[in-house]
């Protein structure tokens, strides 16, 4: 695969940036609840806030959807994020709520893009746990019965039956969700927020965060934010002050990159019929997913984690995107001619759980964090039902699922820069042991054709 003339681009390969960025804060001003964090998240808690008569501020470093929220893969998921299995082991009594939740969240967004006709490019195709060897289907199986059991709507079958592509063993299907742009919607959502009664700042860095006078008191550059209550909406940049529960979450980098534009015929000869998008089963998960411009977005594969704040902005190491070329070739050696067009990368949060939480400091802080690389559907519907919360004096059922009643978490082990490592070279491990047992497999087939 040709990684020659790659673009790295700064902020995302789906969208360009606004032309209308909202002025910074100048001065100081008061409201009854502010949110810090443009992306998905804050968006849907501060135009619900707006919706519902309250008077909000949301305060955002750049501007609204800038992040992760922009810069995913587009597949809008119908099942909790993280290891299933472990999230199993570990909180198998949350697993029915984790799972309403899911599913729920997924419908929530499908009737917000319904409802403000947000043009961007959402298909209900559904999205695939998808199986490179017969090891990662035996899990898959495993994971079906999981979801299963706690609620969730699958199907599970070889990759025809799916119509996923051919270099793939089988699958499973989630049968709620789909693919989309996830930088049109989220420049859709703040279209909607920026026709509402919230008060938008963008280009507004909070560098502090404090209590005086009985208030919340949000500092930046060129002024301050009193508000009663404030919600913190700021998922991988939550560690730059003081008031976040330490060990809330882990920082990590993840890249996505886009091919040149492919003969369509090239595309169908694949037998990728359904259009998901797919999640290899590894520690690590690839994935790889069809846009409607003839082009495959995949990404992720390895992760970086981010030691300090404030986060840099950064583009993908080189070295990254040659190793997802490396695999692209071979989950797809019929296209190992293409090119890598582009490529860009994002900062999420990770929690130690890999439970998404939400959860309340003293009386008068919310936060949301870390839908674990599900937030394209989890993170606007968790900012919805923080808002109603606010409004209410009452949690609905699915967020009182995620609801962390002493914001206490333990040290994140495994996501340490060593552990990260481990688990990255785990995968490479079992994909050199799957790849010669295909091998050893073709010969034997061979042998017997002579």
């Amino acid at each position: 695969m040709r990684t020659d003339h790659v673009e790295y681009l700064p902020f995302s390969g789906w969208v360009d940036p606004p032309t209308d960025v909202q002025p910074a804060l100048d001065g100081d001003v008061s409201c009854r609840v502010a949110v810090i964090g443009g992306g998905i998240n804050g968006m849907s808690t501060a135009l619900r806030l707006a919706q519902r008569g309250l008077d909000v501020v949301l305060l955002e470093a750049e501007f609204c959807g800038h992040g992760s929220s922009s810069r995913n893969a587009g597949q809008l998921a119908g099942a909790p994020g993280g290891d299933l299995q472990l999230l199993n082991l570990l909180s198998r009594k949350k697993m029915p709520g984790m799972m309403r939740l899911a599913e729920h969240a997924t419908h929530h967004v499908e009737e917000f893009i319904a409802k403000h006709d947000i043009d961007c490019e959402y298909e209900a195709t559904g999205n695939a746990f998808a199986a490179v060897s017969r090891g990662q289907m035996g899990r898959v199986g495993r994971v079906a019965k999981i979801v299963t059991r706690a609620g969730g709507h699958v199907e599970v079958g070889t990759s025809e039956e799916l119509g996923i592509p051919r270099g793939f063993v089988g699958g499973m299907r989630e049968t709620v969700g789909g693919r989309m742009n996830p930088g049109k919607f989220s420049l859709g959502m703040r279209r909607v927020l920026l026709d509402s009664a919230a008060r938008v700042f963008e280009q507004t860095k909070v560098t502090d965060v404090s209590r005086e006078g009985g208030q919340v008191v949000m500092t930046t550059s060129r002024g301050q934010v009193r508000a009663d209550r404030v919600v913190l909406a700021t998922n991988a940049f939550a560690g730059e002050w003081d008031v976040t529960p330490k060990h809330l979450s882990v920082p990590i980098y993840v890249i996505e990159v886009e091919t040149e534009p492919i003969d369509p015929a090239r595309i169908a000869a694949l037998g990728w019929t359904s259009g998901m998008g797919l999640v290899t089963q590894h520690a690590i998960m690839e994935n790889y997913r069809l846009t409607p411009r003839n082009t495959i977005v995949f990404g992720v594969r390895r992760l970086e984690r981010g030691t300090s704040y404030p986060l840099p902005e950064k583009v993908p190491d080189p070295e990254l995107v040659r190793e997802l070329a490396s695999a692209f070739e071979r989950r797809f050696p019929s296209l190992a001619d293409v090119a890598i067009e582009r490529a860009w990368g994002g900062w999420i949060a990770i929690t130690p759980s890999w439970l998404p939480v939400a959860g309340r400091i003293d009386g008068d802080v919310y936060y949301s964090i870390a839908c674990n690389g599900h937030g394209l559907a989890q993170a606007p519907y968790v900012g919805t039902l923080i808002a109603d919360a606010i409004v209410d004096g009452e949690r609905h059922e699915d967020l009182q699922t995620l609801w962390q009643e002493k914001p206490s978490f333990p040290r994140p082990v495994m996501m340490s820069r060593s552990g990260l490592r481990t688990i990255w070279a785990y995968d490479r491990l079992l994909d050199m042991v799957n790849g010669s047992r295909r091998n050893a497999r073709r010969g034997a087939v061979l042998t017997s054709d002579r």
